[in-house]
């Protein structure tokens, strides 16, 4: 019997004492993950075993939650609020831009604020630039705020035939709020026709020019598509552009 106890005794001790050093480590990994995860995106909010998430995610997620819509945005402190954490404003920022338009006649056909003779243009419930679409969806890519779709959705009856200019205007006030300016974009528009070539130089001083920056840091490259799919085939146009955004 005293045998039979002694053997309980030393198990449940060793348990004990299992138990111990599994919490110890669930402790220690706890702390080395929550480091690592701090600053990635899929970082959305805290985890159970993991502890409370650093404050600045927290602002973070915050921010992202509350102010980040255009009749909301808080542009004041703005600056403030990502300057608070060298976390939150990193010396440069890249943001990617993709924007498609399906073409049909009895539409105008803008690009970079261009309007362009052609036989069909954009559908679309602004004035659809597919090339200025692109570049805001861009800077505020760079920024990881909300998309064109979102702070202009096309539901709304006020950016009806809205000129394109007004959502890049935004996009850069949005960016000089947050202590930001272009270092430089290189876009390439898909379209099967027209040719764009004899626009071309006139559309980067348009893009230039609301991006705030010397006409030498943009670059406009024009492609066909070989007649494949409906960017060959004329019923569409395309556009990819690609921004770095610095610190001020």
């Amino acid at each position: 019997r005293n045998a039979t106890r002694r053997e309980g005794a030393t198990r449940t001790s060793h348990l004990r004492r299992m138990a111990a050093m599994a919490t110890t480590r669930r402790t220690s990994l706890a702390g080395r993950a929550t480091t690592r995860s701090v600053g990635r995106s899929h970082v959305a909010g805290p985890r159970r075993h993991f502890g409370p998430l650093p404050t600045f995610v927290s602002r973070f997620t915050t921010y992202n939650n509350n102010a980040r819509r255009l009749n909301a945005l808080n542009t004041e402190n703005l600056r403030a609020e990502v300057e608070s954490d060298p976390t939150l404003s990193p010396p440069m920022r890249i943001g990617h831009g993709f924007d498609l338009h399906r073409l049909e006649p009895g539409y105008k056909l803008i690009i970079g604020g261009l309007d362009i003779p052609h036989d069909r243009g954009c559908v679309a419930h602004s004035d659809g630039d597919v090339l200025l679409h692109c570049v805001t969806d861009a800077v505020l890519g760079a920024l990881c705020l909300e998309d064109i779709g979102q702070l202009f959705p096309d539901n709304d009856p006020k950016w009806k035939g809205a000129s394109s200019d007004i959502f890049m205007n935004e996009a850069m006030r949005l960016c000089d709020e947050m202590g930001y300016k272009v270092s430089n974009l290189d876009a390439t528009i898909i379209a099967q026709r027209p040719k764009l070539s004899p626009h071309k130089e006139t559309i980067r001083d348009n893009v230039a020019e609301l991006l705030r920056c010397d006409r030498r840091l943009v670059n406009i490259k024009a492609k066909t598509h070989e007649k494949v799919d409906s960017l060959g085939e004329n019923r569409s146009i395309g556009c990819h552009c690609v921004v770095l955004l610095v610190r001020k």
